[in-house]
């Protein structure tokens, strides 16, 4: 099993390698075309999910560390220059629960410092962004002690499973473009246990826009890990999965095709199940606003008027994403400003794009 390989592989440092150093990552959010919504065992997925590396909506996370004496783990947390000890208890959580495959995280004082370039826990997927930038930080201080630099296929593997057992969606934040998680026939190299790149996407989708309208900036009242644990008696559950299936091989299709008219079905379908399912969980509950269901209305008016291919889906929360090719970013840009900022919180809005996946900061 890949586990047990990278159990095998785990590095721990001698003295003349435990040297202070420090890197910095950036990586992306992403946003689900095709939904993850219900999990199994450790991290692992019910159904498959597709979505865009997005550019903008990134998390910065900055990785010090010192040797020290003794074992045991020890670590300080800051976001945005806060202490923040739920979420601290979070990362030491998740190193305690892999020492195995990154043991030399014990043989270091560790200080994390990391922001967000978009509102925490507003249904952006921030723990997809902070938890994937956290992963290639310490795979990249492992890379650092060890002195010897992984493949970057290999790297980019282990990055996405390690990240996967952090925060779910994390899995997906490590490729750029568009990338693929969970087992699914219409993909020979998909898996439940880490994401996969898509190499075969379409011109116009690698260039597409995502311009996120923030409805509303505050916490989310329900947490995604809640939310994906009342999936279990969901009564809509086993029909969700088979439709998310058939929506994975369709969207698969569209994004190597260019066809945008399927793309726009699937996105939008997707994301009024997601929030379907919410409000049919027991117990039930609702994660849109009032200027959600208003924009959207606006958004279908746009499209039918204009024959512009603009169209929407939704994470784990009430900001819109509004999802359009390039060619027509002034044209909907202008629509935003003239149409949607009254349902945005203080006006705002993010003007993203499909990114680059991760990268390494000076």
């Amino acid at each position: 099993m890949f586990e047990n390989q990278l159990k095998n592989e785990a590095f721990v440092a001698g003295e003349s390698e435990k040297e202070p150093g420090a890197v910095t990552w950036q990586s992306p959010s992403n946003i689900a075309i095709v939904k993850y919504w219900g999990k199994h065992g450790n991290q692992l997925p019910n159904n498959p999910s597709v979505s865009f590396t997005l550019s903008a909506a990134h998390s910065v996370t900055r990785l010090e560390w010192i040797p020290k004496t003794g074992k045991g783990l020890r670590l300080r947390f800051r976001f945005e220059g806060r202490e923040e000890p739920a979420f601290q208890a979070k990362i030491e959580k998740f190193l305690e629960q892999n020492i195995d495959i990154l043991p030399f995280t014990e043989q270091f004082d560790l200080q994390i410092d990391s922001h967000n370039s978009f509102p925490h826990s507003s249904g952006i997927a921030s723990s997809a962004s902070s938890m994937s930038a956290l992963v290639m930080c310490l795979l990249d201080m492992e890379q650092q002690i060890k002195k010897i630099p992984s493949p970057p296929d290999a790297l980019r593997q282990k990055a996405s499973w390690l990240s996967r057992l952090a925060s779910g969606s994390a899995a997906r934040s490590v490729y750029a473009v568009a990338s693929l998680w969970g087992r699914t026939p219409s993909h020979s190299k998909s898996d439940d246990a880490w994401a996969v790149g898509l190499d075969d996407v379409h011109p116009v989708f690698k260039s597409y826009r995502d311009s996120i309208l923030i409805i509303h900036a505050g916490t989310k009242a329900v947490s995604s890990r809640a939310g994906h644990a009342l999936m279990e008696g969901n009564p809509f559950a086993d029909v969700r999965y088979t439709q998310a299936h058939q929506h994975t091989t369709r969207l698969l299709k569209a994004l190597q095709q260019g066809d945008i008219e399927s793309f726009i079905q699937i996105a939008e379908a997707e994301a009024l199940q997601l929030h379907a399912l919410m409000m049919t969980s027991n117990p039930s509950f609702i994660l849109l606003k009032p200027g959600t269901l208003a924009a959207i209305e606006k958004v279908r008016e746009f499209r039918n008027s204009t024959a512009i291919p603009l169209s929407f889906t939704l994470d784990a929360g009430p900001n819109l994403h509004l999802l359009y090719p390039q060619d027509h970013e002034s044209i909907v840009s202008e629509f935003i400003r003239r149409e949607l900022l009254m349902y945005c919180e203080e006006g705002r809005w993010i003007s993203d794009a499909v990114g680059n996946g991760p990268s390494r900061m000076p």
